[in-house]
């Protein structure tokens, strides 16, 4: 009974930052992109993979992480355990974005000077 409990608030919260973020981040990309590339195409494709390989790491997180679930029994348990595993995905969320923001502002700081 516990574990369905738990499962409930990481699928509830996971969903609602996954969706969240991404939104957001599609948003403002858009001007980032514009601003590194000055190509409003290019720059609407690389936003859109972006989200798209956003949702797929997600989505992949949420299976790995509800297939590896230990067996939770008491209220305390589930708050530990929910609160890690959405500790986990913000963590990793936030260490890719930023390889991107920094990939993307290298590649162009490079093509500009050749």
């Amino acid at each position: 009974m516990f574990n369905i409990i738990s499962y409930l608030f990481f699928l509830t919260i996971s969903s609602y930052i996954t969706i969240d973020v991404g939104r957001r981040c599609y948003n403002a990309g858009k001007t980032y992109l514009e601003y590194l590339l000055n190509d409003k195409n290019l720059c609407l494709t690389i936003n859109r993979i972006l989200l798209g390989c956003y949702y797929l790491i997600n989505l992949g997180y949420i299976a790995i992480s509800l297939s590896t679930w230990n067996k939770v029994n008491t209220m305390e348990e589930i708050l530990v355990v929910t609160s890690i595993k959405i500790g986990y995905i913000t963590l990793i969320l936030c260490v890719l974005h930023f390889m991107n923001i920094f990939t993307l502002y290298f590649l162009r700081k490079n093509l500009i000077i050749k």
